[in-house]
């Protein structure tokens, strides 16, 4: 037999998944507990005690009706006689009730089978006994104990015998039964890690922070309601109200373009910051949580399993209870026996009692008992599994109840097994479902992000740009850190892939801040930030996928002068949406788009009286629609580029204003249309660089005020005299074309300061080129010259020679009268540079601090 401590172990389960085991899944553990040991109990009995007593039933007492026996004179069922070597026969007379019998004392292998009957006189048994011989043997004990034997086989009911183990077979199928989903290899694995995650969601100390501050938040909110304090006031933004605000956690912003500036800010109690291994233990728990929800929300194997197990534990509630009821009569004190050995002993009928059956009975009845209530339990399982949908959980009164609106519903065993943690105890889901909250996460995010980015460290990171202001670039961070806006004499501020970036009131300490850049950073701010920004911020660059992405508040800006757009503004659903806002920036100059439009939106003309510069990058898309042009008069910058342009478009003609035209990477092959330029009097330069254009047309003369004209990366073969009647030209760039001579008319170009002619076939230069005395930069490489001119020391403002990539042997020595020349300015081969007299070298190698332009 088994122990206690060995079948008690069968529902040995562990400790941690006590918080999946239902009030009815541990009643009925323990009911199952009861039924072992009501098992054990009757085996044990069994084993011990348990046996029957036969007496047989006398042949006159069955025959006493049809011959009764004599007066006054004993029955006597059984006579044998034993004979033995010089031993006489021993009879032994036993007593059943009134009616004596003689049972002979010899061996069961030599005894007769005749049946003696009774004497009719005493003289006559004193006869017999006298003759028979034999040897005393005591056999009468062990043909009761055969009888006995035979008749618990034969006449004992087999529900009398198999009852405790029956019991302890049923028992341990239940027990397996409410277990089996612990063990299952399928869903013990994802048991085991939701137990596991569970308890450290429960334990962990950002759980109580995050609860602690709901509190705080909410005690803050009475306090204010009940003292009549205005609530908490709204902010700008495009996504949904998140909660409420804590001290170093920024307002997670509302939608639409509500303000109102004048309700005061509700300072939250800032709680215990978490220390640095606490807060990373969090952050691992939010990723394992993710990852788990992932792996377990897909599939319902889980409640599958456990309906399967509790509607078998049904079935076999009823089955038990169907043929167990039937056998509780069987199990009685008395029975007869009919072993038919009478051969043997002499009579055919024994009446039995079984000693154990009154205890058997009480305890078979104390069984049914348990297993009703126990099919009671399951029935009342199956109802609960049924009546509510258990794939499916909600945590609208955790959302209720703290500030963590965005808690999501979960499905499937996900949803199964936190139903199940519910009926251990509702808190564990409540501390669950902080990890699943996105503000969460966020908020713990932004406790680490400010342990690791101290004032120090961001001090470290901030720069000089090239126009010499105070730049801080942050890439890739969750958040952005509250120490940021400490750097109260920062210039330029950098976002980058910030995906939760949130904009404090603190940032009203920035006074000197005035360029912002958004690259896939959807900020949030909060109303007394975006009042700051409103009012102060003059340049902003927003990079973004789709439209949607950018903040609403950046078309609210109205103190913004420069504002650039890079992303895609042309897909169906936004419509062009993000644009038509732009009518609130009134004091816009310059826009910037760098996008794929096919035509300039409708909308940017609403600003078009106040834009100074506008600026399309259009990444090989065709811009075709170009009519809006015509209402910005007050351009005077206007590019153009990549929009695959086949010709100059006329709207550009209507610009009166425009100073600087930049059609580059299109694919203009003639500008015929040039001689049209003539009315626009301001136009100064002309940048055509990067197209196929063939030739220049005489036109061009016309353009009477182009100081800077750029030709380069075209397909020019010559230069037409007409460029050089420009005299007011100070730039002309014909770079990478297939100019093979530069005509002597260069000279006329007195005012020319920058030659580019890089990329060409030109073998001789003429002498009147270094005529333009004012020439600073001369651009000459790549192309077929074998030999520099030495009139090239007239250049004295020369900063700038590039004569690499030529056919030169060696280089003049007037280049030493180039005052402004030095070597970092001079682009030639090393084997050329030694060509030049030691007194060159020196003068060229000297170091200046004469200021000089350099640009184009």
């Amino acid at each position: 037999m088994f122990t206690l401590a060995e079948v008690a172990s069968l529902n040995d389960i562990q400790p941690t998944y006590r918080i999946l085991k239902p009030w009815w899944d541990v009643f009925m553990d323990y009911l199952a507990v009861v039924m072992l040991m009501v098992a054990i109990f009757a085996g044990t009995m069994q084993l011990t005690k348990d046996q029957v007593v036969c007496l047989p039933v006398l042949q006159s007492t069955v025959n006493s009706k049809a011959q009764p026996s004599t007066s006054g004179k004993a029955d006597f069922t059984t006579v044998e006689t034993t004979t033995g070597q010089g031993e006489a026969a021993s009879m032994r007379t036993v007593s059943f009730g009134s009616a004596p019998t003689v049972t002979p004392d010899v061996p069961l292998s030599r005894a007769t089978s005749s049946q003696y009957q009774p004497t009719e006189s005493g003289q006559e048994l004193k006869k017999e006994q006298k003759d028979s011989s034999g040897r005393k043997t005591n056999l009468d004990f062990q043909q009761y104990v055969f009888i006995n034997q035979m008749c618990y086989h034969l006449a004992l009911p087999w529900y009398s015998k198999y009852f405790p183990y029956l019991v302890l077979i049923h028992t341990i199928i239940l027990i397996v039964s409410s277990n089996f989903w612990f063990k299952y290899p399928k869903t013990c694995s994802k048991i085991e890690h939701f137990v596991s995650i569970l308890g450290k969601c429960f334990e962990s100390p950002w759980t109580t922070k995050a609860l602690s501050e709901t509190a705080c938040e909410d005690s803050e909110e009475n306090k204010q309601r009940l003292t009549g304090a205005q609530s908490l006031p709204k902010y700008v933004s495009t996504s949904s109200d998140e909660g409420s605000p804590s001290a170093s956690t920024p307002m997670i912003t509302k939608s639409g373009f509500k303000f109102s500036a004048d309700k005061p800010m509700i300072e939250v109690p800032s709680v215990t910051i978490l220390d640095k291994k606490d807060g990373e233990q969090a952050k691992a728990l939010f990723e394992k949580v993710r990852k788990f929800r992932a792996h377990v929300e897909d599939s319902d194997l889980i409640y599958k399993l456990y309906v399967g197990q509790t509607i078998i534990k049904t079935f076999k509630f009823i089955f038990i209870l169907c043929y167990t009821a039937n056998f509780v009569n069987t199990i009685s004190f008395e029975h007869i026996c009919n072993p038919k050995v009478e051969h043997l002993i002499g009579y055919t009928q024994f009446e039995c009692t079984h000693n154990m059956a009154y205890m058997l009975k009480k305890l078979l009845i104390s069984y049914i008992s348990l297993i009703c209530v126990y099919g009671f339990i399951c029935l009342y399982t199956l109802f609960w599994l049924f009546r509510i949908p258990l794939k499916e959980y909600s945590f609208e009164k955790v959302r209720e109840e703290s500030s963590f609106s965005d808690i999501p519903d979960v499905k499937n065993d996900f949803a199964f097994l936190l139903h199940m943690v519910d009926q251990y105890d509702q808190l564990y889901s409540k501390r669950f479902g902080v990890f699943l909250s996105e503000v969460s996460e966020n908020k713990l995010r932004e406790i680490s992000l400010n342990h690791e980015w101290t004032f120090e460290k961001l001090r470290q990171h901030v720069s000089r740009n090239a126009q010499d202001k105070q730049e801080l670039h942050l890439f890739m961070l969750s958040g952005v850190p509250d120490a940021v806006f400490d750097l109260t004499d920062l210039d330029v501020l950098k976002l980058e892939l910030i995906p939760e970036a949130k904009i404090p009131a603190k940032i009203s300490q920035m006074t000197n801040l005035q360029e912002l850049h958004l690259c896939h950073c959807p900020a949030k701010v909060e109303q007394t930030a975006f009042s700051f920004l409103r009012d102060h911020l003059r340049c902003l660059y927003v990079k973004f996928t789709d439209v949607a992405e950018i903040p609403a508040w950046v078309y609210l800006l109205k103190n913004l002068r420069e504002l650039y757009l890079i992303g895609n503004l042309n897909s169906e659903n936004n419509k062009m949406i993000g644009l038509e806002s732009l009518r609130e920036l009134r004091h816009l100059k310059i826009l910037h788009v760098k996008s794929n439009l096919t035509k300039i939106p409708p909308n940017i003309t609403d600003v078009a009286p106040h834009l100074t510069k506008l600026v399309i990058h259009n990444d090989g898309t065709k811009l075709v629609v170009l009519n809006s042009l015509k209402k910005m008069m007050n351009v005077a910058e206007l590019e153009l580029q990549n929009c695959e342009l086949e010709r100059i478009p006329h709207a550009i003609f209507s610009l009166s204003n425009l100073q600087e035209l930049d059609l580059k990477s299109n694919s203009i092959r003639t500008i015929e249309e040039i001689i049209s330029f003539q009315h626009l009097k301001r136009l100064t330069c002309l940048k055509l660089w990067h197209n196929k254009i063939v030739n220049i047309p005489s036109s061009i003369t016309h353009v009477k005020n182009l100081e800077s004209l750029y030709l380069s990366n075209n397909k020019l073969e010559s230069l037409p005299a007409a460029v050089f009647s420009l005299q007011k030209l100070r730039c002309l760039d014909v770079s990478y074309n297939s100019i093979a001579v530069i005509p002597v008319e260069i000279g006329l170009l007195q005012n020319l300061q920058h030659f580019h002619i890089t990329g060409n076939k030109v073998d001789v230069l003429p002498k009147q080129l270094f005529k333009c005395v004012k020439l600073r930069t001369l651009s000459l490489g790549q192309n077929c010259i074998t030999s520099i001119p030495e009139k090239v020391g007239q250049l004295l403002q020369l900063t700038h020679l590039e004569l690499k990539g030529n056919c030169l042997d060696r280089l003049p020595a007037t280049l030493g009268q180039c005052q402004l020349l030095r070597k970092s300015g001079l682009v030639v081969e090393d084997h050329l540079f030694d060509t030049l007299p030691s007194e060159v070298k020196e003068v060229l190698n000297q170091d200046t601090s004469i200021p000089f332009a350099n640009g184009i």
